[in-house]
């Protein structure tokens, strides 16, 4: 069954109680096609099952199972539902045939037959047969295709992200954990929030995936910082602190100009783009780089928010110790409203505990000596 090469013939399955009838019908058909015969519904069933003809001739009355019947089970069948069935009968009531066309029969040929109606549309519908198996093949090739090349292009942001990351873990030596843990404190946030209704829409499956492969961007800014800054083994001066806060404009910049090189829009890179140049704003309008308020400042970036301010808190420095869990929760419950977006925080303090076990999973071996923004601020 399927696509016929040029040489072989297309299978036709003829079932009829009557000898007779089928012997006409085979006499007249095999000259061109392959003409196998059933006497009643049972054989017809086992032969289609087997044999998976092309197309079938088939008697509507006959003992035992009916052609309705036999139809009925044909198109039941994952190996047989798609093989086309013409109705052979005398019958001529309109409701008969509307029956048959509702069980899936494509057309009706009355008894006595006419050879040269027979032969006609027998070939009409194998034609379209093969018309609906190549439109089928060539669905699946395309469904393969885009399979294909969406795995390429997942591979390809993942490649790009994790290129981006390990240059950024080369200038910064507290930022691999630190991008490890707000990713997955990221997820935690988006999981716990997709049923919401003010984050549903953005916070589908396809946009939580984004929002993981997307997050360990939000500090790549840091590149851009001079070393003497960046690496200070202490507190920042004023003036320093300034430089360092431009780390979320060069963060968006570059990424923006990756997108412009690539010609194209790409969803991570705009989710990459909103949490490295707004996951620094403040639900009340006090953070930077623009002071961004409320439901003006990306989903994104308010799930970073979080996920950095309980990192930064939760880790030793030189200039500072780190805080414990429960004073970390404490410090960012009274911000609720104030940092965080009220909805935000109270998807973190559900699931603080899976907080804590990502702070241990990817834990800091040894106090860092590098320097980031959001440890100085978050003290």
């Amino acid at each position: 069954m399927g696509d016929l090469d040029a040489n072989e013939l297309a299978t036709i399955l003829v079932v009829d109680d009557a000898a007779d009838n089928r012997l006409i019908l085979s006499e007249l058909l095999k000259p061109i096609y392959r003409v196998l015969e059933a006497s009643d519904g049972e054989m017809a069933l086992l032969i289609a099952s087997n044999e998976q003809p092309d197309l079938i001739l088939l008697d509507v009355v006959m003992p035992g199972l009916s052609g309705f019947d036999v139809c009925r089970q044909l198109k039941t069948n994952g190996k047989t539902r798609d093989i086309p069935v013409i109705f052979l009968t005398s019958l001529n009531a309109t409701e008969d045939e509307t029956r048959g066309l509702v069980l899936g029969a494509v057309d009706y040929i009355t008894k006595p037959v006419n050879p040269p109606v027979v032969m006609a549309r027998v070939a009409a519908q194998l034609r379209l047969r093969a018309v609906a198996e190549f439109l089928r093949d060539k669905n699946a090739y395309l469904e393969s295709e885009v399979a294909r090349r969406t795995r390429e292009v997942t591979a390809v942001q993942e490649a790009t992200i994790l290129a981006l990351t390990s240059l950024a873990e080369t200038r910064d030596n507290e930022t691999g954990n630190h991008i490890r843990r707000t990713q997955h404190y990221v997820r935690v946030l988006a999981d716990a929030l997709k049923d919401h209704p003010r984050f549903a829409a953005v916070l589908d499956e396809p946009g939580r995936l984004l929002m993981f492969q997307s997050a360990p961007l939000h500090d790549i800014g840091k590149i851009g910082i001079p070393d003497h800054i960046l690496l200070k083994p202490g507190r920042l001066t004023p003036e320093e602190c300034e430089v360092m806060k431009t780390h979320t404009t060069l963060g968006r910049d570059a990424l923006q100009r990756a997108e412009d090189r690539l010609g194209t829009p790409m969803a991570f890179l705009r989710i990459a783009k909103e949490m490295a140049y707004s996951h620094q704003e403040r639900w009340d309008g006090s953070g930077y780089p623009e002071g961004k308020k409320g439901e003006a400042i990306p989903v994104s970036a308010r799930l970073m928010a979080v996920a950095d301010v309980y990192d930064a808190l939760i880790s030793p420095r030189v200039y500072k110790k780190g805080r414990t869990h429960e004073e970390a929760v404490a410090m960012m419950a009274a911000k609720r409203g104030i940092d965080f977006d009220p909805d935000v925080l109270d998807a973190f303090l559900s699931k603080e505990d899976a907080f804590r076990a990502i702070a241990g999973q990817f834990s800091d071996e040894d106090a860092a000596h590098g320097n980031g923004l959001a440890h100085h601020l978050a003290t």
